[in-house]
């Protein structure tokens, strides 16, 4: 199939009304779709991410409305901010358990279910996909990019987690796939080095 001259338009209009569709802002929802976007960004960020100043750059928004916004969360008892060990000063922001059982009601979860209907190499693609617009719309626009350390290129994957270059730390399995707001687009995937039980296996 061929691409018309106006293909892309029809993706990128696509794109944006697939994100109103999943959007939840009617008046029986529990949160206002940024209160959501907050919640879940929360529920995926790394320790130094998950701050007010990391879910402005992620939403795109100014440090006093993302601040408006995690109070609110913080006020209903879904989040609670807890003090860095390094400086005692900055502070990140933890999903309470009422936080998590506020994201199993997340009207996310229908887009989710579609999504999980796709074929399996069909969810890898697109998600490639997806995962350059985003990298390629924000060099674009001179914005910050989030992603996972396991696509970054600060990355190195180890046995028994993984070690972040720019933040000169150790990384345990848990935080690999989290989001960083440091995160710099790797080239290539990075996998986890093989043991000397598997390299056997493969040969």
């Amino acid at each position: 199939m061929t691409a018309s001259p106006e293909t892309s338009d029809r993706i990128a209009e696509l794109l944006v009304h697939l994100g109103r569709a999943a959007r939840c802002e009617s008046g029986g929802s529990d949160l206002t779709a940024a209160q959501w976007t907050c919640l879940r960004f929360f529920a995926r960020a790394n320790g130094s991410t998950r701050t007010p100043s990391g879910f402005a750059s992620f939403q795109a928004t100014t440090r006093g409305t993302a601040s408006q916004i995690v109070k609110s969360l913080e006020s209903r008892g879904l989040v609670v901010r807890t003090r860095s060990d390094r400086d005692g000063r900055s502070v990140r922001f933890d999903l309470t358990g009422a936080g998590h059982a506020m994201l199993r009601r997340d009207p996310l979860r229908d887009m989710i279910g579609v999504i999980g209907r796709l074929d399996a190499d069909d969810r890898v693609r697109f998600l490639a996909t997806l995962s350059r617009l985003v990298s390629g719309l924000a060099d674009r626009r001179a914005a910050p990019t989030f992603g996972t350390c396991r696509d970054c290129s600060h990355f190195a994957p180890q046995r028994d987690g993984g070690y972040c270059a720019c933040m000169a730390a150790e990384l345990v399995p848990d935080e690999i796939d989290r989001l960083c707001a440091v995160f710099a687009p790797a080239s290539t995937p990075k996998t986890a080095p093989q043991t000397e039980g598997q390299q056997d296996a493969s040969t």
